[in-house]
């Protein structure tokens, strides 16, 4: 089954009727797309309530896609709140258990910074990882261009299939070392993760003053028709090599992912029959 969802359920005005709260926006988007990307989970391990209400808030085929959280990534910046790396894994873990009950939760997403690069010290911290995750799914996202240079490229599959990673797939802006090219192919035959970053390589390289600016300019990109038309030829190729592929949209910047992901809807000729009721306007 192919699944297309974006990044995150609060940017998307174009999903919401007026004045929709904050709260209520899920339930809203769960009648559009049937997954998501939690990535409010990589800036703070989420309480188990928030999980809860997030499950109850969906339809029974809903899927999650939890982001691990940026101190598990080497994201983080200043002190790590846990007093051990087991410790913050396990919490993390634990706020998964709601998603893992009701079998909602597709997969964690590890994604890697721009500094996590190609060297043995790294590849064991994978390895531990993993091996902290257990039975969990998890997808691995690189942002070093060294993981995938023909010397490390064949080596970096295998070891991603070895250790039953979920490949995740990248389209985003070629620009340096601090990004890495959309490499075709299916790790793992029950799952595939795709995300789309846009192709704004001038916000990709732009240096940021604060995160916001930051966020506002990197992922400004709406891709067009033919973009859109060969990915699909591609995803659906990858559907025959492992059974559940999903696609999500980060081009949050201008508002684009939710269109995008819709456009990619009606070009794979999906109409989900399980979604969430849909809102009215007024009848």
């Amino acid at each position: 089954m192919i699944y297309i969802g974006v990044t995150g359920w609060g940017d998307h005005d174009s999903l919401y009727l007026d004045q929709t709260p904050p709260r209520d926006k899920l339930k809203q988007y769960a009648g559009h797309f049937p997954t998501v990307e939690v990535d409010t989970a990589f800036y703070a391990i989420q309480p188990i309530r928030n999980a809860v209400k997030w499950v109850n808030d969906t339809q029974q085929s809903f899927q999650f896609i939890v982001k691990a959280y940026q101190g598990m990534t080497g994201h983080q910046r200043g002190d790590v709140p846990f007093a051990t790396n087991q410790d913050m894994f396990q919490a993390f873990k634990e706020s998964l258990e709601p998603y893992i009950e009701a079998n909602k939760l597709a997969m964690v997403l590890f994604q890697f910074p721009p500094w996590f690069d190609c060297k043995r010290e790294n590849v064991e911290y994978l390895r531990w990882c993993k091996a902290q995750m257990g039975e969990i799914p998890c997808a691995l996202e690189f942002r070093h261009q060294s993981w995938f240079t023909p010397r490390f490229r064949q080596h970096t599959l295998d070891f991603m299939k070895e250790e039953k990673w979920i490949h995740s797939i990248c389209d985003e802006p070629q620009s340096g070392a601090g990004s890495i090219p959309a490499i075709i192919e299916a790790i793992n035959p029950e799952k595939l993760l795709i995300r789309f970053h846009g192709r704004n390589v001038h916000g990709w390289q732009k240096q940021k003053r604060n995160a916001e600016d930051w966020r506002e300019v990197r992922y400004l990109y709406r891709y067009n028709q033919r973009e859109l038309q060969e990915w699909a030829d591609i995803i659906r190729r990858l559907s025959k090599e492992s059974q559940n592929v999903y696609v999500l949209f980060n081009n949050n910047s201008g508002g684009d992912a939710a269109d995008n992901a819709k456009e990619m809807m009606s070009l794979l000729d999906i109409k989900y029959e399980d979604l969430a009721p849909r809102q009215l306007d007024l009848f």
